[in-house]
């Protein structure tokens, strides 16, 4: 089964159709530089010239730099603040309807309805994340696993034992008075000029704060600086288990196309056995013994 992803950034929107069942692209990513200024008519324009490369018709997943609830962009990083509010999955089904392109729905293998929507929608840094649990370095890991995806800013994605928080904003924490993603980021150690290794002591005091809000198992580094992980890896000082990102640059595109499916279709990491507890002893308004 196939559907396909696009994902949405702030210099280039890149698509290709995915199949599901792998996490495999089923021919070459195309991209096209993201218009400026990047609003929601130009942006869903380019959306669709890059689906209509390749004369796709099936179901489209969208990532998107926003929070995203029920189709609905609340917020707009690296994009046209004219997202704020926008019905998403609107605007894409009519730039796509406009070029021709009718999005269909498609069953599943053995599935007596489609489980895959016309369109969907969702947030780019939660799209990475659900690409590296399904096929990447989150596979099989229970527990609280975070992806961080350094660029622009600094995205992340919250999943427990294999399950989404959605659109968690991590990467605008306040740390010593600035927000993360202006001290931490990929942008900001190019901007600042620093040394992988100055860069990597700011990394680790992001991580460090994340580690003291949740106690994480996992950290997944994503973004375009996974593909040079060996440069600074090593210089990281945190508690948590540390790892590149496995999809790299794929990961938004695989993850929009898995956000595609309905729960019974996502791919997840194997589900634990639950934990059989005895009746609880505490009594009311009293310490368990």
């Amino acid at each position: 089964m196939q559907v396909f992803g696009v994902d949405v950034g702030g210099s280039g929107i890149k698509g290709a159709p995915v199949n599901v069942e792998d996490g495999s692209l089923a021919a070459p990513r195309h991209r096209i530089a993201t218009p400026q200024p990047a609003d929601p008519t130009a942006v869903a324009g380019t959306v669709a010239e890059v689906v209509g490369h390749f004369g796709w018709t099936g179901p489209v997943g969208v990532a998107l730099p926003a929070v995203v609830k029920n189709g609905v962009a609340m917020t707009a990083a690296n994009i046209d603040p004219a997202w704020i509010g926008t019905d998403a999955i609107a605007v894409l089904s009519a730039a796509l309807g406009a070029a021709g392109i009718t999005p269909t729905s498609v069953p599943a293998p053995g599935a007596a309805a489609p489980v895959a929507a016309d369109v969907t929608t969702v947030n780019d840094a939660d799209a990475a994340g659900i690409a590296e649990m399904a096929f990447g370095a989150g596979r099989d890991v229970g527990g609280l696993v975070i992806m961080t995806t350094f660029g622009t800013g600094i995205g992340t994605a919250l999943f427990l034992h294999g399950q989404l928080v959605p659109n968690t904003e991590l990467g605008h924490l306040e740390i010593h008075g600035h927000d993360a993603e202006t001290r931490a980021s990929d942008a900001a150690r190019e901007r600042d000029d620093l040394s992988w290794e100055k860069w990597a002591k700011r990394v680790t005091r992001y991580l460090r704060t994340l580690e003291a809000l949740l106690w994480p198992d996992l950290i997944i580094i994503g973004g375009g600086v996974s593909k040079k992980a060996d440069r600074f890896l090593d210089e990281l000082d945190v508690r948590t288990r540390v790892v590149p990102a496995q999809l790299q640059n794929e990961a938004g595109i695989v993850g929009a196309a898995l956000a595609g499916l309905s729960d019974q279709g996502r791919p997840r990491p194997p589900a634990r056995a639950a934990r059989r507890r005895g009746p609880a002893t505490r009594p009311p308004g009293g310490r368990r013994p």
